[in-house]
This record gives C-alpha cells, structure tokens and sequence, in this order.
C-alpha cells in the first residue's frame, strides 16, 4: 500500500511520557508493567537529551506536557525527579502517582514545582482489591491517606479509575464518590488486556453500553467535575451534529513517545516498552543518548518495523468502522497484546472504551 492518503505521525508530539524508575511499591493484580519489581533509574543525560528537543517545541507551544509515569515515578525519589525536571523549560509537568508515597514534603514539591497530580484509586474500599502490595495486602488507606495530604495542602488532583468489571449500578456509585473525594478531572479505564496482564476484558456489549450510559446521566445531574470520556464523546456528537466531525481527529497520529529509563524510544503506546517479539524485536524507535529525540520522531513512521504494520492496520480501520472518526483506530499495545499483530482492526479495548462509550452516550440522550 502507497503511503499517500494514509494518515501518517506527527514529528512534534502533544506530550512526552517519561519513566523515572521501573520500580513500582506496589503490585496491582491488572497492572501491565514487566519489570515493576526492578528499581532501574533514569539517569540525568536521558532527561536532558529529551529536554534538548522538547524545550523548543515546548516554546512553540504554550501548554506542552512531559508525564512522569512509571513504575512509581515517586519512588525515585524527590531530589532525584528534580534532577531530572531541572533541564526542562516552559513545560507543565504531570505525574501519574498510586498516592502511596505521597505526603507533606511531596506536596510542597508539587506545589514548588507547579506539578499536576493525578491519582490511580478504583472507587470506594471495596473496590480496590487489584490494588496491593507485593505481599498482597490491600493499599486503599495508603492512598486515601497521600489523597488527603493533598487536599489538606490544596493541591488540585485529577482521578484516574480501572474498572475491571461494568455492570448496572456501578457508575452511579463511582460517580458519587469521586465527587466526594473532591478530584477535578476523572478518567475511566475499563480494564485492558495488555503487556502482563493477560486477564481477557471481554465483559458483554449490553453491560458496558449500560456502564457508560448510567455514568452519564449521574454526571449530567451533577456536572461538577469534568470526566474525561464523557466529554470528547459529547464533542465529538456536537461535530456530527454541526456538520464538523470531519475535521474533530487529527491529520496525524500523536506519536506519544514514551522515553523509558535507558533512553529508548517507544512511540504510540506505552505499553509496549519493556516488551521484545521475535518478528519485532523490542519495539524501540531509538534512543536519545545517541539520536535526538526530534530526528526519531523525523522518521517515525519507519522508526520500527512494527510500526508500518500498525500505520496498515489503522488504515483498514478507516475502510471498516463506522466508528473510525470517533475512535481514530485501535490503539496498537491493544492490538498487539490481544491479537499478536498491529495490522488487525477491532479490539475488546475498541468495543469497551470506544464503541460502546459513544454508544452509551446516544442510548442516555435517546432516554431524555
């Protein structure tokens, strides 16, 4: 297949991922990382090598994002994540934390830093039961404990939620307590099959649909904090509707480099770092220690022989799917780690988050 007409990477991302530490202090039952045990640690030469790229974009860009994701990027510790903020400029850091670690000294560096901080809790107690140390014991109180010395130094802090089983009745009850719990932002994962987890996340059309269409109308009756899902779904409707959906995806494909600790470049998805294929070797687009992240991102779209396959595959999502404007194309971890290759169409990850979300979203408006 020619190239032309297909819809290609962007060299300039909208955000960098970087991975401080492998090592996480917990051991989530649904987690996807491999080497979460190991306590490898960037070093400061990868994070200035980013940095050497990203300050320009970021000049260029009045809101550009690098993401500290781990691991559990406070696991490296608080000098050692200021070394490796230091060589940035003009950029707005995030952290995605299991809030475990966090206390009074991490939230003043939050504050000192102006870092934005999203948290992983599942809901109430109850339902946190992936959510463990390594010998199994439930962390709920750590995390409730990290949330409230957030709130008691008033550091704003978005949510991000798993939900490793929809069913009726359960986003109302999520709903409720994160309103309670007083995040700004929620973001709902329905559970994945991906990297380690080989947990299959097929839960039933009729069980996610409703899932999301209850979620719905519990945030439209209480609209006070903004839920990530629901909100694209609802522009995208409004394009339909004014005649503008053509133009609401991007032209290119964001390449979402992840920069792992060694300094290898993992484009697309996240997900596949830490992972090696025999048809597709380790999934890396190269390393910042000797190419500019920049001249990576030049070449993306044959950066990796994974990657042309992958470029196909969302090609032959745009032939089949009714639902490719919306969706854009199955993310490639998931179609890897739920097909064994990139060029398959349709994923449990599509149908759970993608489909059956803006398919909730129609089956609430058509029950006003």
């Amino acid at each position: 297949m020619s190239w032309s007409g297909m819809r290609g990477i962007s060299p300039i991302p909208g955000y960098v991922v970087l991975q401080p530490t492998t090592l996480c202090n917990l051991d989530c039952t649904y987690c996807y990382l491999p080497f979460r045990a190991r306590n490898d640690r960037m070093s400061p030469a990868v994070a200035a090598a980013v940095a050497a790229s990203v300050n320009p974009w970021a000049a260029a860009d009045e809101r550009f994002s690098v993401v500290w994701h781990g691991g559990e990027p406070l696991a490296a510790g608080r000098n050692a994540l200021a070394e490796l903020m230091a060589p940035f400029a003009g950029v707005e850091h995030h952290v995605q934390t299991n809030a475990t670690l966090i206390d009074d000294a991490w939230c003043e560096f939050f504050a000192a830093h102006g870092m934005r901080v999203s948290v992983s809790v599942d809901g109430p107690e109850e339902l946190n039961g992936d959510r463990v140390n390594r010998s199994g014991a439930p962390m709920y109180k750590s995390i409730l404990t990290g949330i409230e010395a957030l709130k008691r130094h008033g550091v704003p802090f978005s949510a991000l939620c798993v939900v490793s089983r929809p069913r009726k009745g359960l986003a109302e009850r999520l709903y409720a307590y994160f309103l309670d719990l007083g995040c700004d932002v929620l973001g709902i994962n329905i559970e994945e099959q991906e990297g380690v987890n080989a947990r299959v996340n097929a839960f039933g059309a009729d069980a996610v649909r409703a899932f999301w269409a209850e979620l719905v109308t519990a945030w439209r009756r209480d609209p006070r904090i903004h839920v990530r899902e629901i909100e694209w779904t609802l522009r995208y409707a409004g394009a339909v509707l004014d005649g503008t959906a053509d133009g609401i995806l991007p032209a290119t494909l964001d390449p979402i480099p992840t920069v792992a600790t060694d300094g290898r470049v993992f484009l697309l998805s996240p997900e596949l770092a830490g992972f090696t294929d025999a048809r597709y070797g380790d999934f890396s687009s190269g390393n910042v220690l000797t190419t500019p992240l920049a001249t990576i991102l030049a070449g993306a779209a044959t950066s990796a022989g994974w990657v042309p396959e992958y470029l196909r595959g969302v090609e032959a999502c745009r032939a089949s799917c009714p639902y490719f404007g919306f969706c854009g194309g199955a993310h490639a971890a998931n179609r890897y780690f739920e097909h064994g290759r990139f060029d398959t169409t349709e994923t449990n990850h599509c149908r759970n988050s993608k489909i059956r979300l803006l398919e909730g979203v129609l089956d609430h408006a058509g029950a006003r």
